[in-house]
């Protein structure tokens, strides 16, 4: 049965509209699959991969991105070529920390295997850390897991909290894993679509907010129990999709509004954590073979709206990667509990008025 997300439990957030699926695949030909390992034998492993095709024909047909490092504690493959050319050409993935090598390589190797016309590859994967409830070191990610979440890439709604490579993960002490999100606003003549998609893995218990309502500090962990009191050494990948026509730097720039929407959830950066994120745009037409190409760009007035969804979506996404995940027991028996849907109702009753539970921060 599909877990709840946020705005089913009558939580809103945030004054923009979402688009249909309120996810990243609202953004026409962005498609997500996932791959997960729950094993107990012969490792205990709580693992997976995530897959997004930011649209067909992504390997011919390629998108302007950009990209902003929050916190640089952390890994995304193919970000020097980015910085320098600024487009992607094939499709991204996330995974665990030690999957990086393996799961970039089956990139790779899948577009080998399809026969993809190009000179070389340069993909991008990104991590986050799951040793806390996954034997890490078993190593237990394949190209095999890599190749089925790109091959289970869909359109349409999207699986969230422990799936893919979000199975294993944490946020603010509770299960945490994949979310997505997104917004639709008028800006340039046009309605756009920015969405976001989390593997959220990071924060303290305390500083987890909900539509500013300081969640974190009244479910503290005499309530929900959390055995994790050290500083994690965790992160967050967000990646930001848009049919709004934006060239390298733009993206850029939407990219670093993602730590907007984090912060709003309670992410500060922590030394320890990886938090990197990146955002491409689908509407121009790129092709290795071009001489010359016509491109659009929205104006510089015209961002602030699609800076503002950015920060809507990424926060969405984060608590929804918190609401759809379930109480996970992992390695060295470790219990790691979900967000109490009963509890988070109770509080924020208490910090808004019957039936403002959604209402603007």
């Amino acid at each position: 049965m599909a877990r709840p997300r946020l705005r089913d439990l009558g939580i809103v957030t945030g004054r923009l509209d979402p688009g249909p699926l309120n996810a990243i695949t609202d953004v026409e030909g962005v498609r997500v699959g996932h791959s997960t390992l729950i094993s107990d034998s012969p490792r205990v492993v709580r693992t997976g991969v995530t897959a997004i095709w930011p649209r067909d024909g992504i390997w011919q047909d390629w998108c302007f991105a950009g990209f902003h490092s929050f916190n640089g504690n952390g890994e995304m493959t193919g970000l020097p070529w980015i910085a320098e050319q600024g487009l992607i050409g094939a499709p991204l993935c996330i995974t665990n920390t030690l999957s990086v090598g393996v799961v970039r390589d089956a990139i790779c190797a899948y577009a080998v295997e399809n026969k993809i016309e190009q000179p070389f590859h340069l993909p991008v994967t990104a991590e986050t850390w799951d040793g806390w409830l996954s034997d890490v070191e078993s190593l237990s990610v394949t190209q095999a897991m890599a190749f089925e979440a790109l091959a289970n890439a869909r359109s349409g709604p999207v699986a969230e909290g422990c799936v893919g490579g979000g199975t294993g993960m944490i946020t603010h002490e509770f299960k945490g894993g994949i979310g997505t999100a997104s917004r639709a606003v008028d800006t340039a003549g046009s309605r756009y679509t920015v969405g976001a998609l989390v593997q959220s893995n990071y924060g303290r218990r305390h500083l987890l907010r909900v539509n500013g309502v300081p969640v974190g500090r009244e479910i503290t962990t005499e309530i929900v129990p959390s055995e994790r009191f050290v500083e994690p050494k965790s992160s967050i990948i967000v990646i930001l999709a848009t049919d709004a026509p934006l060239i390298p730097i733009q993206c850029q720039r939407l990219a670093r509004r993602a730590t907007t929407g984090l912060a709003w959830v309670g992410g500060i950066g922590a030394n320890g954590s990886g938090d990197i994120f990146l955002a491409f745009s689908t509407a121009n037409t790129v092709r290795p073979d071009h001489k010359v190409s016509e491109l659009r760009a929205v104006g510089p007035d015209e961002m602030t709206l699609l800076f503002e969804a950015a920060a809507e979506a990424t926060e969405e996404a984060i608590l929804n990667a918190l609401i759809a995940a379930e109480t996970m027991v992992g390695y060295k028996d470790r219990i790691v509990y979900a967000l109490p849907h009963d509890k988070l109702l109770e509080v924020m009753r208490r910090y808004r008025p019957p039936g403002t539970i959604g209402a603007p921060r």
